[in-house]
């Protein structure tokens, strides 16, 4: 695991061993602490993006049923255009 400095007689290990394997023991902690941090914003970022992405297909939903309201309206204008036209042929044709 660790690097031990040297081993005493009863094959105890030198505290400066310790201390060493405990620094690189506290890196890889750091690091690990790093590497969640930067796992949290990636989740962070993602549901950010989700989450535009989501509001964006909302906004081009309620485009789409606006535009189906203007089709509808200009709809009933034509439709309502035609009645005339045929009410006025068929007074046209009744004289």
């Amino acid at each position: 695991m660790g690097e031990r400095a040297h081993e005493g007689e009863q094959g105890r290990v030198c505290p400066r061993g310790r201390a060493r394997e405990s620094a690189r023991t506290r890196e890889i902690e750091r690091e690990c602490e790093r590497e969640g941090e930067r796992e949290r914003e990636c989740a962070q970022e993602r549901a950010c993006t989700r989450g535009r992405a989501r509001e964006r297909s909302r906004a081009r939903e309620r485009a789409r049923e606006r535009a189906r309201a203007r089709e509808g309206a200009r709809e009933s204008v034509r439709t309502r255009e035609s009645e005339r036209e045929r009410a006025h042929e068929r007074e046209r044709e009744r004289m």
